[in-house]
């Protein structure tokens, strides 16, 4: 078995079971064991000869030959009292109380099982609606969305991760805006990623500027209508912001929905790359691309015979999965079984490019991905023909779209979700993602720094005598090999970084592999910290085009953890010294003696509400409140504008402020019906974003260049170092942002567990 020491202490860190001390009592060899007996045991239910120990031997060379792995859960449960083997599972949220407490119940479940969940909050009513059986006013999607993430924050799985969530929302729900905006902060809603679900017609509807008609779900009343390329802009600069939302396809997820009677496609998994009917799970595995590769005189090429008869083993191991699961909810095991779905995809693929020697951002390579998942995806349902043969199909294949087919044992095959932990084991490449670092510097505690380098490039520069630390530490701190003068051109041009690949690329990539894969393609669009908008936006106008279900784009340095608090960059990436005593201090720039200025009066709970906002050359720099003769939190409003004001000239960005300010939520104004603001706050930051977005659409003010962290008058304290990541919550280690997920390379954590 060939794992890497960091493989052995992730095993050993997550997987192998360990005695009520912690102490480990299994060995990997025997865990392997455990798993491949406890899936193959599977066959008896429709053979009671079958030979399952020769069946286990098989799947436990598969596995130990890092060939092919599962999803986590059947790594580390498969044979084990709690036997939850699937990945994630989508619940529906109806539009009753007791519907959505029912819900909330059964995700509790779910996360404590280690499971995660998709919700689609589509069919509840919008906020302010009638309530007729309490004569109250509905509060919306979101109010609701921030319970689940309150019942994931107190639910552990295992006593150590929370589980991890999918919200939907239809673009064309009323409240179809907050919910772009519920994450701008990022304290907020921290156990959900969100996707907004786009139709084919609000798509057209944004090519053609024209606007399109927002539904009430309870009774499918139209209640307004909103201009379709101002909501995608919106969306655009949410994501460009801090990567959320990000977008699915519904019209595309419901035609490739196999069995339509049985339900529409609302909602996916947390990473987006499995859409599920309600109450049903994904059981993920797969296929590491690098071992499907043969050798001669040091030439690599694709050995597509073991390609295919690995797929097939897959599939049949996967197949077992499902009737070796012990799943959290009956409704779940029924739904499971009425369809049968499996997902298989890959890993390695940026691996298996070097190998080759073909660039990941190549036309060839694009070819090839195709070429690769047709193989993979055909062998899959090929031996799902050969299953359905001995067991039968699954039980709605009649009324399923393929009934005019060759029987089929699964309804799905194939699926690319992310492999952060699982090519952690296999050292491999994450998924179909480019390699976003090949060198890493790690801080050992004793003050020594220990130099990890991708096998592959190792190889290849120790074969050219290139190999030195000075070197490696010269790629760790640039974050590439562009530019090295040491290497070689033809060596740079095959060992590209996430951060090389265009969009463009990326895009062209994911939707190679969509074009031959059933579910969908879990992958990220990593751009640099200086993109623009306008290049956010083409990539999701690009996924469009060419056939993708989805996308998650990330924008180095757009999240807030990411700020560097010390310091500043210069343009050249270096670091200046802090102010003397190792901390920069910031004070205000003095008030202007001239200014222009807006006043907007805002209807609130308690009256009107009078915002002045106030605007120099440098940008905006004060803001005055005054309220009406009906009363309110005179003194609140008036510190909330103070305190913006000495922070807006201080050179914080007016984003973070709008994003700390926007969506606070006061009962005197959200018990109102019709209101444009939730609380006195919330109308102080859509004032001031408005006037600064009408600044900046009139060309007065440039958007900032770096990143987020830097407003109208830069500052000096908090700049982004392009390249840093976000820390592991467990090791403080860096993480990567791939696969729709976050990995850490280091230990093996994953947001999506």
């Amino acid at each position: 078995m060939e794992l890497s020491k960091n493989a052995l202490t992730v095993l050993e860190r997550r997987y192998l079971i360990k005695n009520g001390e912690g102490v480990v009592i299994e060995t990997v060899e025997e865990l392997f064991r455990r798993v491949a007996g406890a899936i193959a045991v599977s066959d008896r239910r429709y053979d009671e000869n079958a030979d399952c120990e020769a069946l286990a031997d098989s799947f436990y060379r598969m596995m130990t030959n890092l060939e092919f792995l599962p999803n986590s859960p059947t790594l580390m449960n498969a044979g084990r009292p709690l036997g939850q083997l699937s990945a994630c599972f989508v619940l529906p949220v109806e539009d009753t109380m007791e519907g959505i407490f029912e819900t909330i119940k059964q995700a509790a479940l779910i996360h404590k099982s280690g499971g995660g969940t998709g919700f689609s909050f589509s069919r509840l009513r919008p906020c302010g609606s009638a309530v007729n059986s309490t004569g109250g006013v509905a509060s919306g999607p979101i109010s609701f969305m921030k319970v689940f993430n309150m019942a994931t924050e107190a639910v552990k799985q295992g006593g150590t991760r929370r589980g991890a969530n999918m919200g939907i929302l239809r673009v064309d729900h009323p409240d179809i805006m907050e919910f772009i905006h519920c994450k701008t902060n990022n304290k907020e809603i921290t156990n959900f990623n969100i996707s907004v679900g786009l139709t084919e017609k609000f798509m057209n509807a944004v090519e053609a500027g024209k606007d399109y008609e927002l539904v009430d779900p309870h009774g499918g009343r139209v209640t307004g209508t909103l201009n379709a390329r101002e909501v995608f802009e919106c969306i655009v600069d949410a994501a460009w912001h801090n990567g959320e939302p990000g977008i699915i396809f519904l019209d595309r997820l419901n035609r490739d929905n196999v069995v339509p009677k049985a339900g529409e496609i609302e909602s996916t998994n947390p990473c987006g790359e499995q859409p599920l009917l309600p109450y049903e799970s994904c059981n993920l595995g797969s296929i590491n691309l690098t071992k499907m590769l043969r050798e001669e005189n040091g030439v690599y090429s694709f050995d597509w015979d073991k390609l295919k008869a690995t797929a097939k083993k897959a599939v049949h191991f996967l197949d077992n999965v499902i009737d070796a699961n012990k799943y959290p909810l009956k409704e779940i095991d029924f739904m499971t079984k009425q369809t049968r779905k499996v997902g298989l995809g890959v890993m390695g693929w940026a691996d298996a490019l070097l190998r080759l020697k073909i660039p990941y951002n190549s036309e060839q390579a694009v070819r090839l991905a195709e070429t690769v998942m047709r193989a993979v995806t055909e062998a899959g349902r090929e031996e799902s023909r050969e299953l359905a043969k001995a067991r039968g199909t699954f039980p709605l294949f009649q009324e399923s779209t393929l009934d005019q087919e060759l029987p089929q044992r699964n309804a799905t095959v194939t699926t690319i979700a992310p492999t952060g932990t699982l090519s952690l084991l296999a050292s491999c490449s994450s998924g179909v993602e480019p390699i976003f670092g090949y060198v890493y510097i790690r801080n050992i505690m004793d003050g020594t720094e220990m130099i990890e380098v991708n096998p592959i490039l190792r190889e290849v520069l120790e074969e050219r005598g290139l190999y030195s630390d000075e070197l490696m530490k010269k790629i760790a701190k640039q974050g590439s090999l562009e530019g090295i003068e040491e290497i070689p051109e033809e060596i740079r041009r095959v060992f590209v970084s996430a951060h090389e690949v265009s969009p463009e690329f990326h895009i062209r990539m994911q939707a190679a592999f969509q074009r031959h894969t059933d579910n969908a393609v879990s992958k990220t669009v990593n751009f640099c910290n200086s993109a623009t908008r306008e290049e956010v936006a083409e990539v999701y106008k690009l996924a469009f085009r060419l056939g993708c279900k989805g996308v998650t784009i990330y924008r180095d340095g757009s999240r807030s953890e990411q700020v560097l608090n010390i310091g500043k960059v210069k343009k050249d990436g270096q670091e200046e010294s802090p102010a003397e005593g190792g901390q920069a201090v910031i004070k205000p720039r003095p008030r202007p003696d001239m200014t222009t200025g807006i006043t907007e009066r805002v209807k609130i709970g308690c009256g009107n509400l009078y915002i002045t906002v106030n605007y120099d050359d440098k940008g905006i720099c004060e803001i005055f409140t005054n309220t009406g003769k009906a009363g309110g939190c005179p003194s609140q409003s008036e510190a909330t504008a103070r305190l913006a004001s000495i922070a807006l000239r201080s050179g914080i960005d007016v984003r973070s402020i709008i994003d700390q300010l926007k969506g606070i939520r006061c009962p005197s104004t959200i018990r109102q019906s019709g209101m444009k603001c939730t609380s006195c706050p919330d109308a102080i930051a859509k004032a001031i974003e408005r006037v600064y977005q009408q600044q900046v659409r009139l060309g007065h003010w440039a958007e900032p260049e770096l990143s987020a962290a830097e407003g109208p008058a830069a500052s000096q304290a908090e700049t982004v170092v392009p390249g840093r990541m976000r820390f592991c919550p467990e090791c403080g280690a860096k993480l990567e942002h791939e696969g729709g997920c976050v990995i850490c390379r280091n230990c093996g954590y994953s947001k999506c567990g």
